[in-house]
């Protein structure tokens, strides 16, 4: 009797100690467990933090700057196909025109995938809205150039493109800065590179 109990308590421990073998080996295992989720949570935030943001509001003030800022160049370069007498300042607004006219475009539609406001046609308006932006020109400097033609239109055309170059300058670089966005700031250094190089051929044209 007495071997019969003894033999039932061994057995009982037996199992005891095996089924709890089994409870620490499966929790252990356990790739849901509250361990192991927070641990790929932070890795997961980690690496998204490492990665940073597609576009930040840098690149978004960007784009809503530099379409109507760009609209303007447009303008006053239209204006140089009927009212510039000298071909070299025709040939200039033609390809400023060529340049700035898709850029208007890449523009609005990373405004658009970003979720931002696509400034209008004229949005600006040459008003104190624009002269926020630098380089814009005023009002009343639209209507002379308005009003010029021949070789009083080629020096005013040249003198204000210069300032509006340099202010798309400043624009450009405070992008490459300040921004996030690899195209935005690509676009940026392209800006720099090529309206750098317009402004010593225009500066050079004025001095002729």
């Amino acid at each position: 009797m007495t071997s019969y109990r003894h033999t039932a308590r061994t057995a009982a421990t037996a199992a005891a100690v095996t089924a709890a073998a089994l409870t620490l080996a499966a929790c252990g295992g356990d790739n849901g467990s509250p361990s192991s989720s927070a641990s790929t949570s932070a890795s997961a935030s980690a690496s998204a933090s490492a990665a940073g943001p597609a576009h930040n509001a840098a690149d978004v003030s960007f784009a809503m700057d530099m379409i109507p800022h760009h609209q303007q160049a447009v303008e006053m370069a239209d204006l140089a196909a009927t009212r510039a007498s000298s071909p070299e300042v025709k040939k200039l607004a033609a390809e400023i025109k060529k340049a700035q006219g898709p850029e208007i475009r890449t523009l609005s539609g990373w405004l658009t995938s970003w979720g931002a406001q696509v400034p209008t046609q004229g949005s600006a308006d040459h008003s104190a809205a624009g002269h926020s932006m630098p380089g814009m020109m005023a009002e009343g400097d639209m209507s002379t150039l308005e009003k010029a033609s021949g070789p009083a239109f080629d020096t005013a055309f040249l003198k204000l493109m210069v300032k509006h170059h340099e202010g798309a300058v400043e624009m450009a670089r405070t992008e490459k800065s300040a921004g996030a966005d690899r195209s935005a700031k690509d676009m940026a250094d392209a800006i720099i590179t090529s309206q750098s190089a317009e402004i010593t051929r225009m500066n050079n044209l004025l001095d002729t």
